[in-house]
């Protein structure tokens, strides 16, 4: 049964930064997708970035792109997610969930539903 767990998070300023980790545990990640969804209050979850643990190939959405940045270290099953440039709009509660990969990795970053696997979520708080 694999088991994931955030940390980071927080509150931060506007252009701050903040990084965030995924790691999982009871399973290796080889093959597999590491997403992070966000879900402000009132609003859907939506795809963040998302990265293929073998590959390393990568998937942003465009609010995001040039701010965050995700990566991985295999050898510790843990994901990273590094937000740069923070604006108050990347205030919600983020959720990493994992899962085996789809032959679309964009398709699959953006549906809440391709994953099985998701952790407890962590508040991010962006504000002066």
């Amino acid at each position: 049964q694999l088991k994931v767990v955030e940390s980071g998070g927080g509150s931060v300023q506007p252009g701050g930064s903040l990084r965030l980790s995924c790691t999982a545990s009871e399973v290796t990640l080889d093959y597999y997708v590491i997403a992070w969804f966000r879900q402000a209050p009132g609003k859907e979850r939506e795809g963040v970035p998302c990265i293929l643990t073998h590959e390393g190939d990568t998937w942003y959405t465009d609010s995001v792109k040039g701010r965050f940045l995700i990566s991985r270290d295999n050898a510790k099953n843990t994901a990273y997610l590094q937000m740069n440039s923070v604006k108050v709009e990347d205030t919600a509660v983020y959720y990493c969930g994992i899962d085996r990969t789809w032959p679309s990795l964009q398709h699959q970053c953006i549906n809440p539903q391709a994953f099985g696997s998701w952790g407890q979520g962590i508040q991010v708080t962006v504000s002066s």
